[in-house]
C-alpha cells in the first residue's frame, strides 16, 4: 500500500463528483435509517489523513469514532491482518479453538487495571460486550437491577439502549426496552457549578447524591450492577470530578454490587493511560473494551476478577464471531504497537498541543463555555454567550464550516452543543495544528 501524504488537500468542493454519485447510490441501495455525518467517501487513509474517492484530503480528527487510535491501516495491523487471513479466516472459538484468542485474553488480563487473577472473554462489538458484562454480573450476584448514569451512552441494542440516556437518534421509537434498568445523576463539574462550586469539584460529595438516589430507588440488595463510563463519550465527553467514581465503587464493593467500567470509548491508550480508570487509580470489577482494541477489525471484551467472570455456566458465554482470528491478530498488532511505539506518551503531547490552543480560543470567545477530556479525547462545550445556554446550532454550523474546508470533527452531548476531537496517536502536530487553525477561523467567520 502507498502511503497516504500527510497533507490537507482539497482536490475539489466537498462533496466532490464522485462521492455525490455514491451518494445518491446510497439514498437508493442503504435504508435511510443509516445516516453519515460527512458528504464523502473514503477510498484510502493513514496517519491523520483520510482520502477520498475524489482525492480530496482530511485532516482525521475522528478517528472513525475513537477505533483507529493508532492510525488507520497501522502497518503491524495491516501485515497482521493479511499473515492471519492466509493461514484461516474463521473456525468459530467455540467449536474449534486457537491461539490468537488466548494471547488477547492474556494480554488483556496483563493490561487493564487491577490485581489478582483475572479473565476476559471477547466478543465483536462494545454493545455486545457490555450487554455480556450485565449478564456476568446478574450470575455472579443473583441479582437483577443495573443502574447508569445521566448522559450515558453504552449501545444500540435493546439492553443497551435502555442503558443510554439519549432519546435522539438511539431510543426514539425503538422501545419497549429491557426492564430493571435505572440511572443515577453524573457528576458533570461543568454544570454541576449551577448548584454550586463544592458540588462540581468535589466528586465524593456528587458521588453520595447519586448513591442517595441508587438506596431509594433500587436499593443494594436488588442491584447487580453499576455501570458507567470513566468519561463519558457520546454524553459530551463529561470528566466526572476527582474522587467520584472512587466513592462509588467504594460503595460497591460494600454492597456487593459489580463496578462495571465501560472504557469502549476510552480504552487503549486514548486518554494518555492505557485505560481512563487509571487516572483516578480505581481498579473495576469488570471493565469492556471495544473500539480501539483492534485497530479498525471488530472485536470487543469483558475482562475482570476471576471470581465473577467465571459465575456464569460452561456455554453461558459466547457467539457465533466472538474473538474471530482476524480480529484477534489485529488486536495482538495494536496492542504490540501502543507499547513499542510509546502512544500512551503521545496521547499526552496531544492532550498539551490541543488544550493550550482551545484554552487560548476561549479566552478570546464566550461561546466556548468548557474545555475539557484527557490525552486525545478533548472536547470543547459550546454556548450561548455570557451564559451556559447549549448553543446546538453553533455546534451544527461549525462542524459543516469544518467539513467543507476538509477537516473531520464529530459533535456529541446531551444538548448536542459539545465538539469532540478523536485523533489518531499517529497524527503529526503539524495536521493536529492545522485542524485547529481551521477551526478557529471558522469559529470566527460565525460569531
Amino acid at each position: 500500500m502507498t502511503a497516504v501524504e500527510q497533507t490537507r488537500h482539497l482536490a475539489t468542493a466537498i462533496p466532490g463528483p464522485k462521492s455525490s454519485a455514491l451518494i445518491d447510490r446510497k439514498a437508493a441501495a442503504v435504508s435511510s435509517g443509516v445516516g453519515t455525518t460527512m458528504p464523502v467517501y473514503a477510498a484510502r487513509a493513514g496517519g491523520g489523513i483520510v482520502e477520498d474517492v475524489d482525492g480530496n484530503r482530511l485532516i482525521d480528527l475522528g478517528s472513525g469514532i475513537a477505533v483507529t487510535t493508532i492510525g488507520n491501516a497501522a502497518p503491524r495491523v495491516a501485515a497482521a491482518v493479511a499473515a492471519q487471513a492466509g493461514e484461516f479466516t474463521h473456525t468459530c472459538f467455540m467449536v474449534t479453538p486457537y491461539e490468537q484468542y488466548v494471547d488477547v485474553c492474556e494480554h488483556l488480563n496483563r493490561l487493564t487495571p487491577g490485581g489478582g487473577e483475572k479473565r476476559s472473554a471477547l466478543f465483536n462489538t462494545g454493545s455486545e460486550a457490555v450487554e455480556n458484562a450485565i449478564k456476568i454480573a446478574r450470575s455472579y450476584t443473583r441479582k437483577q437491577a443495573v443502574v447508569a448514569f445521566d448522559h450515558a451512552y453504552h449501545g444500540r441494542t435493546n439492553l443497551t439502549m435502555a442503558l443510554t440516556a439519549k432519546s435522539m437518534p438511539y431510543k426514539h421509537g425503538f422501545g419497549p426496552f429491557a426492564p430493571e434498568i435505572y440511572r443515577a445523576p453524573l457528576s458533570y463539574p461543568f454544570r454541576d457549578a449551577e448548584f454550586g462550586k463544592e458540588l462540581a469539584t468535589d466528586g465524593d460529595l456528587a458521588a453520595k447524591r447519586a448513591i442517595s438516589v441508587i438506596d431509594k430507588q433500587v436499593g443494594a440488595d436488588n442491584l447487580a450492577a453499576v455501570i458507567i463510563e470513566p468519561i463519558q463519550g457520546e454524553g459530551g465527553f463529561i470528566v466526572p470530578a476527582q474522587g467520584f467514581l472512587a466513592t462509588l465503587l467504594a460503595w460497591c464493593r460494600d454492597n456487593d454490587v459489580v463496578f462495571i467500567a465501560d472504557e469502549v470509548q476510552t480504552g487503549f491508550a486514548r486518554t494518555g493511560a492505557m485505560f481512563a480508570c487509571e487516572h483516578e487509580g480505581i481498579e473495576p470489577d469488570l471493565i469492556v473494551t471495544a473500539k480501539g482494541i483492534a485497530g479498525g477489525l471488530p472485536l470487543s471484551a469483558v475482562t475482570g476478577r476471576a471470581e465473577i467472570m467465571d459465575a456464569p455456566h460452561v456455554s453461558g458465554l459466547g457467539g457465533t464471531y466472538g474473538g474471530n482470528p482476524v480480529a484477534c491478530a489485529a488486536a495482538l498488532a495494536t496492542i504490540e504497537t501502543i507499547e513499542a511505539d510509546g502512544l500512551v506518551e503521545r496521547a499526552r503531547q496531544i492532550e498539551t498541543l490541543m488544550k493550550d490552543r482551545l484554552h487560548q480560543l476561549q479566552a478570546d470567545d464566550d461561546r466556548i463555555g468548557d474545555v475539557r477530556g484527557r490525552g486525545a479525547m478533548i472536547a470543547v462545550e459550546l454556548v450561548k454567550p455570557g451564559g451556559l445556554e447549549p448553543d446546538a446550532e453553533l455546534t451544527k454550523a461549525l462542524c459543516a464550516a469544518a467539513h467543507s474546508q476538509g477537516v473531520i470533527v464529530l459533535s456529541c452531548g446531551t444538548y448536542g452543543n459539545v465538539l469532540r476531537f478523536l485523533p489518531p496517536l499517529a497524527i503529526s502536530d503539524e495536521l493536529l495544528n492545522e485542524g485547529l487553525d481551521v477551526l478557529a477561523a471558522a469559529l470566527k467567520a460565525l460569531a
